[in-house]
Order: structure tokens, then C-alpha cells, then sequence
């Protein structure tokens, strides 16, 4: 069976062990020159010789790992036909959770998931240093320093993306990453030769290595050498299959490319947002960006106690915090319209449902939302209020919200600008480069969301007929 889809771990949870997706390392999506691309790498000369001698078959006649701007990558050396096989790299020579020791695994309880297990093999083949006999790989893998991914980032960094879901997100995977340390350093303390000089700091990298460039697998996880050098493409049609019957990982090229060119896969449908987290780069004018907002029922509103009832009665309830209180409100993903006159896609029906239970005035409006569900399809507030003037309000409402946050983007994009001052580091520069692309990506899709809103209203002001 093979297996051709992506998906990507924020939190650095485990995939389902049935998919077979990339999660693919911290690398930027970009194009480069064939003259900048031609200098190949002195310490992975040896690389491929090493895997295919490791492996007793041919990874690729077509690509050579070079250099490029954003570091290691591969490279077509020869003219590359669309459906040719760029590579194939055998399953008994790529790590998963498997490879874990069997003294330690045998002490780690079913809570330590994929990841943590892969980072503990990291650990320990690093420790091995040149008697490992993974040693070539685990010289090429990125060092403490050479990821991006915000969990590295400091807080003052860090308050760059403070109007974006990767704050809190970001903010959570620390928590979760630090607790299951904890969890699994009684283990790591039984064998002090191979971890007692690492500290928090060495597992959350192993961590970070893991989850951005490891590929879910029927093992769960699999770190694939060679396959990992792949840099993105979002518009590309190449992805890494995983063939269960001939035990192998393999790219088949999804156009021509000629020699010396980069060659590119798709890692996934990845939000800006997705991206930063999970594999430490954005992209400029992703089309795939989304923005997370957050709706809740006012303090002051006096039918408060009855929406909070009859959203939690239909399967929309406020989220309840880890120390059992109630926030009154929700979180909503709004993905890009393409349109202002469009069919809605990218205002969740959720959403306006949310919107629609807030602009409730009168209890027996509440009421009447609750008998319309129970008459069609039990979805509460999902059609259009009967009421036009309610039914304008409540979108105004969620534009007016949506206008406030407009103006917050504006305002710390505006703190970011200039991006590339002499006075900071090319570290900071760069992570202040990712910050823009992700928020000035949010900004677009919420302008969008609230030209869609507008026009929606504008037409049911004007008595216009609007298919939604």
C-alpha cells in the first residue's frame, strides 16, 4: 500500500501510525541558481556512499547533495524526467522509535510517544560520536543553534507572534516537551554513560530534530537519510511515498529539472502558522495561511448564563482551562477567502453560529434558535437568522472583532519594520523576517474575512439576493 499524504505534528504529538507523511526539516522554501547550487558539501561527500553501502542498493543515479543558501540540499545531476524516480531508501536503514535500546525501552511506559523515543536515540548515537553506525548521519543533522523553530526562540522574541495562535502554541509544546523530561529522566539517570551530561536543553533539540524532519511511517516515525535534505515547494506535485511491499521510501518527480537545478517536494498544505512550529521557517504569500481568533461571551451580557447552556447543550462549548475554569469563549480557524462575493469558504459556519448565539437580545431569540435546530439537522444557529436586522448584527459583530484585530497586525507589523537593521543579529534578522511572514499572512486572510463579512452584510442591508 502506499501512502502519499502529509501531515504536521504541532506539539510534537506522534502521527497515527497508519499515515505515512513528512515532517520535514527546518529548511526555507526557496529557489536558487544553478551557479550557487553547484558547490557541494565537503562533509557529505561521502554521505551517499555511506547509505548505499549501509543500504546494499542504489539510493540515486539523479541527485547530489550540495549547498545552498539555507544549507545542505539536493541537487539534480543529471537532466530529471516528470515520473522519474529520484529515490529510493530502504526501511532497515532509516530510524524509528525501534532502534531504542532495548535496555531502555524496556523501562519506558506507553505515555513516552514517538518523538521522545527517537530524541533518546538521537542522544545516544551522538554520544556514540564515530563508534555510532549512524555517525555519518548524525554528523549532517542540525546542531543546537541551527533551528528556527519558536520553541528556541526567546521571550522577547517570542512577543513578535504574540497575536498569533504560535504564541500560545508555542508556549504549550515548551510545557509539554519539559513535562515529559521529567517523565523520562529517572530512565535516562540509569545509564549515566550515554546521558549524564545531557541536560533539558540537549533533549528538546533531539526533540526539535525529530519533529521536524522525521516522516510518520507504520513504525510510527522514521528519520529517512538522504530524503531529509529535500527542501519545499508548496506548488509542487512531488511528495515521499512509503511502499510497505517493496520496504521502501521513495520521491518520484513531479516535473523536469535540469542539471544542477534544486530539486523540491511538497511537505504539505502548511499554513505560515504550521510551518514556524513545527519546522522553523515561513514563506512569503503562502496561500494556504489560516488565522486563529477568539470569540467569547461578554461579562455584561445579561442572556450569558442561557447562550453558555445552549452552546455547550449543541456541542459548542466554551473551553474550559487546565485549572478547571471556564474561558466563555472559543478559538476559530478562519482560512483564506478567495473572494468577498464568494461562497464563504473560509468563515467557518461555526463561527457565524457563534455569532449568531451573541447577537441574541431577547431569551425566546435563543429559544427559537434552539426549536430551528431541533427542526432540520440538530446544528445550532447554522442557517441564517430569520430575523434580517439580527442577522446583519451578528455578522457586524464578529466584523467589528475581526477590524479590532486588523489594527493590532497593523501595529506590530509596524513594530517590525525595518526587518533588516544593522543593529541585530543575522539570527534575530532572520527570525524578524519569519515573524513578518506569518503575521503580514494572518493580516491578509483577516482583511479578507472582513471584506466577505462586509459585503455579506452590505447585501442583506440592501435587500439583495446572497447565496451562502
Amino acid at each position: 500500500m502506499r501512502l502519499g499524504f502529509r501531515i504536521a505534528t504541532t506539539g510534537f504529538y506522534p502521527p497515527p501510525p497508519s499515515l505515512l507523511q513528512s515532517l520535514v526539516h527546518c529548511k526555507l522554501h526557496r529557489s536558487i541558481s544553478s551557479s550557487s547550487s553547484s558547490q557541494q558539501v565537503s562533509n557529505c561527500n561521502d554521505f551517499l556512499p555511506w547509505l548505499q553501502q549501509k543500504s546494499g542498493i542504489e539510493i540515486s543515479s539523479m541527485l547530489y547533495i550540495g549547498n545552498s543558501i539555507y544549507g545542505r540540499s539536493l541537487f539534480a545531476s543529471k537532466f530529471v524526467q516528470y515520473g522519474d524516480c529520484l529515490l529510493k531508501v530502504p526501511f532497515d536503514v532509516q530510524l524509528t522509535p525501534e532502534n531504542v535500546l532495548p535496555e531502555i525501552r524496556d523501562l519506558l511506559d506507553d505515555t513516552v510517544g514517538h518523538i521522545a523515543r527517537l530524541a533518546i536515540v538521537l542522544l545516544v548515537e551522538q554520544k556514540l560520536g564515530q563508534d555510532s553506525e549512524w555517525y555519518p548521519y548524525m554528523n549532517n543533522l542540525p546542531r543546537k543553534g541551527e533551528l528556527h523553530c519558536p520553541v528556541f526562540w526567546s521571550k522577547k522574541e517570542l512577543e513578535m507572534v504574540q497575536l498569533s495562535s504560535v504564541f500560545k502554541e508555542t508556549i504549550n509544546q515548551h510545557i509539554q516537551i519539559e513535562k515529559e523530561y521529567r517523565a523520562i529522566r529517572p530512565v535516562l539517570d540509569r545509564f549515566p554513560h550515554f546521558f549524564e551530561e545531557v541536560i533539558f536543553e540537549d533533549y528538546i533539540n533531539a526533540c526539535a530534530v525529530v519533529g521536524s524532519r522525521a516522516w510518520g511511517s507504520s513504525k510510527g516515525l522514521s528519520l529517512i537519510p538522504f530524503a531529509d535534505f529535500l527542501n519545499h515547494d508548496g506548488e509542487s506535485d512531488a511528495i515521499l511515498l512509503g511502499d510497505e511491499h517493496k520496504q521502501v521510501s521513495e520521491v518520484i518527480a513531479g516535473r523536469e529539472y535540469a542539471p544542477g537545478e534544486q530539486v523540491l517536494i511538497r511537505y504539505g498544505k502548511f499554513s505560515n502558522s504550521t510551518l514556524l512550529v513545527d519546522f522553523g521557517f515561513t514563506i512569503s504569500c503562502n496561500r494556504y495561511d489560516q488565522v486563529e481568533i477568539w470569540v467569547s461571551v461578554p461579562e455584561h451580557d445579561p442572556l450569558r448564563t442561557m447562550k453558555l447552556d445552549v452552546l455547550a447543550k449543541h456541542h459548542m462549548p466554551t473551553i474550559i482551562h487546565t485549572n478547571g475554569v471556564d474561558s466563555f469563549g472559543n478559538y476559530f480557524v478562519i482560512k483564506e477567502v478567495r473572494s468577498s462575493r464568494g461562497n464563504g469558504k473560509g468563515i467557518p459556519q461555526s463561527l457565524r453560529a457563534f455569532g449568531r448565539v451573541l447577537s441574541a437580545a431577547y431569551p425566546q431569540e435563543v429559544k427559537d434558535m434552539e426549536i430551528e435546530a431541533a427542526t432540520n439537522d440538530g446544528r445550532l444557529a447554522r442557517r441564517p437568522l430569520n430575523n434580517t436586522t439580527r442577522e446583519i448584527e451578528a455578522h457586524e459583530l464578529l466584523h467589528s472583532q475581526i477590524s479590532h484585530l486588523i489594527q493590532e497586525y497593523d501595529a506590530s507589523l509596524k513594530n517590525l519594520a525595518p526587518l533588516d537593521l544593522p543593529s541585530i543579529d543575522r539570527q534575530l534578522a532572520y527570525r524578524r523576517r519569519m515573524a513578518h511572514n506569518l503575521l503580514s499572512g494572518e493580516l491578509r486572510v483577516l482583511k479578507r474575512a472582513n471584506a466577505w463579512l462586509a459585503n455579506y452584510c452590505s447585501t442583506l442591508s440592501t435587500g439583495k439576493r446572497h447565496t451562502f
